[in-house]
């Protein structure tokens, strides 16, 4: 047995994803996914780089999530992901003091996982009372605000 434990799939398309998304906001433009997935030695065949972009970015928005990429390559990796909501009616406590939803995905891990380490906010706080290896990567650039 060795000290040191090889990098899981998942574990190094996390990283590889991250050297994309050198500002952690949880996802890659989707000009880049050809490069990540040549970089991940996954097919990058052009037409299924095409295909991958409509099917991970299907409202169009032009990025690519960490947290679906991960479910549709490494499908074995991940346990559980669910969309999250947050509203919060206090204008100083939204950007540009708009009221808004701000939306989110939920990654539930069977184990702490340091690759994955987004925010230390009092919601994420909240949810791993019930989910100790939760992650939260929101769509916003700022994490929500309770106060």
């Amino acid at each position: 047995v060795g000290l040191v434990a090889s990098e899981a799939p998942s574990e190094q398309a996390r990283r590889v994803f991250q050297t994309y998304d050198p500002e952690d906001n949880g996802f890659i433009l989707d000009a880049l996914l050809e490069d990540v997935m040549k970089a991940l030695d996954l097919v990058s065949d052009p037409d299924y780089v095409n295909l991958m972009k409509t099917k991970l970015d299907p409202e169009g928005l032009g990025i690519i999530l960490l947290s679906p990429f991960l479910e549709e390559f490494f499908p074995e990796q991940v346990q559980e992901t669910f969309a999250v909501y947050h509203y919060n009616g206090l204008k100083q406590s939204n950007c540009n003091e708009k009221v808004m939803y701000v939306e989110g995905t939920a990654i539930i891990m069977g184990f702490e996982d340091p690759m994955l380490q987004t925010d230390d906010t009092p919601i994420k706080r909240c949810l791993q009372t019930k989910w100790p290896y939760i992650e939260l990567l929101w769509t916003s650039d700022r994490s929500p605000s309770l106060n």
